[in-house]
């Protein structure tokens, strides 16, 4: 029976309609079925970790409907296969306990193999940022791809690609809480302010403690921050400037901090309350 191919992604159909006839079995539809136990699996698959819940799923729907997308394969010349795309759907069928599965072959190299493993994942929004940072790495140490060759390959900015880069500087404890979902990726890009692993595990202690949101979670990096840097030296207010403050005081019926540098300075309004704020937005505007 001919298998049905729908919901592929963009990069998943050029690979399947590219399929040359040489390194493609002689069928119609360039399918055939391979036994699962020749497929290996893609050793730069750059997903690492799978939902055990919507594993068995997809095995359900597998033992009652089989698999409508066939997998990506490479020939190893052995008679085995090494997969490139469609580790879930293979994990899934073992599973299912299916002998066969259906395959589409293409010969790749190992780059090859990584970037489309990490299309697939990315335009399925299945890899964790973590993953996604691991997989980027790969492609830029071991292959030497530029942040803008990965944006175009991935299709995002090369802004997205050096941002989720930068999630490998985080410390291990505060990658676990990434993975475990304890936190969200704007918590973990929160955290990159703090250059230590020690500080950066100590804030995530509190986050976690206070619930913190991705705001709040800024703001005590940037307190934390505040507090590392040594303190300016207190500049004496001249009665000038108290007379100024006290003046300032009368008329706002609030705190007034005045400070004031030959180059320049600044004048603090104060307030408790929305209450108070709208008195004072009132008197100066």
């Amino acid at each position: 029976m001919a298998q049905k191919r729908s919901g592929l992604g963009k990069g998943l159909d050029a690979l399947i309609t590219n399929t040359d006839s040489e390194s493609a079995p002689k069928e119609e539809s360039g399918i055939q079925q391979v036994a699962v136990e020749k497929i290996i699996p893609n050793p730069r698959q750059p997903r690492l970790h799978f939902n055990a819940k919507e594993l068995d799923e997809l095995s359900a729907s597998i033992s009652q409907h089989g698999i409508i997308q066939p997998l990506i394969v490479s020939s190893n010349g052995d008679g085995q296969y090494t997969l490139i795309a469609g580790e879930r759907r293979l994990k899934a069928s073992r599973q299912a306990k299916l002998e066969s599965v259906p395959v589409v072959i293409r010969q790749v190299s190992s780059q090859q193999q990584l970037e489309w493993a990490l299309i697939e994942n990315v335009q399925r929004a299945d890899l964790s940022p973590l993953e996604e940072a691991e997989a980027y790495h790969q492609l830029t140490d071991e292959f030497g791809l530029s942040h803008d060759a990965i944006a175009k390959q991935v299709g995002k900015s090369r802004v997205a690609i050096t941002n989720t880069l930068r999630l490998r500087k985080l410390s291990e404890r505060v990658k676990t809480a990434l993975i475990e979902k304890l936190i969200s990726e704007g918590h973990a890009r929160a955290l990159l302010g703090l250059t230590t692993a020690q500080a950066q595990e100590a804030a995530l202690q509190t986050v976690v403690a206070l619930r913190l949101n991705v705001r709040q979670t800024e703001q005590l990096v940037n307190k934390l921050n505040g507090e590392k840097t040594p303190a300016k030296e207190k500049l004496e207010k001249t009665p000038e400037a108290l007379d100024l403050e006290k003046r300032l005081q009368s008329r706002f019926e609030t705190k007034v901090s005045l400070r004031y540098t030959p180059k320049g300075g600044s004048i603090t309004l104060y307030y408790a309350k929305d209450e108070d704020l709208d008195a004072l937005l009132e008197k100066l505007l």
